[in-house]
């Protein structure tokens, strides 16, 4: 007989549930690792599933205090600590907070959250672990690398040239006039040469912004300046120049003062540098590291002889363990920062602090999550297939880590889907499933690994270094 007529003895049903199907979910909406990576795809550790009213008070205090505040005001507070308040170890949901901060100020940076007072970019970075970034260069290396990732670069140059282009070819403007697709358009040489545009014109009158008056000739904006086919500038350009800046001053020089100039010229007026993970600069200094640290910090946010420094350009936020302000507080003292911006007394506008999560918290986290993969819209806004009891203890059994609980949300919900008798999870199935998700510590995936640190003795000062 032909095999194309022969046929197997087991048939599969196509009407079985798929594994979640029974509880209205079309996959586990919950990350099988307390992961948080920017770059993934996956929407479960990347960030973009969050719950913002958890930390709506922590983002009140960001925009009263420092976004809404002018930053012609120069009295504006410039640099800001998020502090966590609890020492069980990560895991409390700060860099997924930092990452929709990021969001919330690149959206219309700034604009609409101060009223439009200040057009502000944002952008995010993490130090790299083992003492790789010990040194104030490779941290001002880390916020040249953050400024690129942030593409902040190519939408100021398209910024400058569609100022130019609206004056001089104003009915050559693209159809799409959508943010991302000027961006691109105005970087893409070819689109000039198909609309007949002079891009030698263009720059010609770019170059005339106040802003580029003291910027020394090599500078990237000024490219080709005096040849009759000039090269279109692009975001490539400023780290090419950026690698040939051999003197950690030269480099220190250029982004707390000529890139302020450019980011000025493309009607911005302040920046916000988001430091996730700060205390990986710290725990590998010495002493004499850490006030040397301080003080050029000071110098550039502060008092240096830098253009951003004199008009307070860049905010910085850094991200702070329970514990890590002993760290530094001896160096922040000696390099004067602690008179600019004290960190050893928790009652200053410049701190915000990043309270431990409540049940309310916990049943609001799990439901904005079970909500992203719902098949049925009769349970939306529901804890099903999680009973209120079950949720709470959970809270309980994690010591209200958020990390600690979307784990244990995860194995519980996939022990539950390969059961044909489960089909509620209460407080029962946790106790018969006792030491599900009970895990360490939050990680990025793009980091690499990095040693435990005792936190609570850390802020005794036991810890050895």
């Amino acid at each position: 007989m032909s095999n194309l007529l022969r046929k197997p003895k087991q048939v599969q049903n196509i009407n079985s549930l798929g594994q979640y199907e029974k509880f209205s979910l079309s996959e586990n909406p919950f990350p099988s690792e307390p992961t948080v990576n920017k770059e993934s795809t996956d929407k479960r550790i990347n960030g973009n599933i969050y719950e913002m009213q958890i930390r709506e008070n922590e983002i009140n205090l960001i925009l009263t205090n420092f976004i809404k505040t002018p930053q012609t005001n120069l009295n504006h507070l410039r640099l800001g600590y998020i502090i966590d308040t609890s020492y069980i170890g990560r895991g409390n949901g700060k860099s997924a907070f930092l990452l929709n901060l990021l969001h919330k100020i690149n959206n219309e940076f700034c604009l609409d959250l101060s009223e439009g007072q200040n057009k502000c970019f944002g952008a995010y970075l993490s130090p790299e672990p083992g003492g790789r970034t010990k040194t104030f260069i490779s941290f001002v290396d880390c916020i040249f690398d953050s400024i690129l990732k942030s593409n902040i670069i190519s939408t100021t140059l398209a910024t400058l040239r569609l100022e130019v282009i609206a004056s001089l070819y104003p009915n050559k403007l693209p159809e799409d006039n959508s943010e991302s697709n000027l961006v691109e358009l105005l970087n893409t040489e070819n689109w000039y040469v198909q609309n007949n545009i002079s891009y030698s014109q263009i720059q010609s009158e770019i170059i005339k912004n106040i802003n580029f008056k003291d910027l020394s000739n090599d500078f990237p904006i000024f490219y080709g300046l005096n040849t009759f086919y000039p090269k279109l500038v692009t975001q490539d350009d400023f780290v090419q120049y950026y690698k040939n800046l051999k003197k950690p001053k030269a480099r220190i020089d250029f982004i707390f003062s000529d890139l302020v100039k450019f980011f000025l010229a493309g009607n911005f007026n302040g920046a916000y540098i988001l430091v996730d993970d700060f205390e990986r600069i710290p725990d590998f200094q010495s002493s004499r590291q850490k006030k040397d640290f301080a003080l050029e910090l000071r110098s550039c946010l502060y008092d240096g002889l830098f253009t951003g420094a004199k008009i307070g350009f860049y905010n910085l936020f850094l991200v702070l363990h329970a514990g890590v302000p002993r760290l530094i507080s001896d160096a922040w003292a000696a390099s004067g920062l602690e008179n600019r911006a004290p960190i050893t007394q928790l009652n200053y506008k410049h701190i915000i602090l990043f309270e431990k999560l409540s049940k309310e918290h916990v049943v609001l986290l799990l439901k904005k999550y079970l909500n992203e993969y719902r098949i049925d819209s009769n349970k939306e806004n529901s804890l099903y297939p999680f009973t209120e009891g079950a949720v709470n203890k959970m809270g309980e059994l994690s010591e209200f880590n958020a990390a600690k609980i979307l784990r244990m949300a995860y194995e519980l919900l996939e022990k539950a889907s390969l059961s044909t008798s489960i089909n509620i999870i209460d407080e029962d199935f946790i106790s018969d499933n006792r030491g599900i998700g009970e895990i360490g510590e939050e990680q990025e995936l793009n980091i690499g690994s990095v040693k435990t640190t005792d936190l609570l003795g850390k802020a005794r000062g036991e810890e050895k270094e």
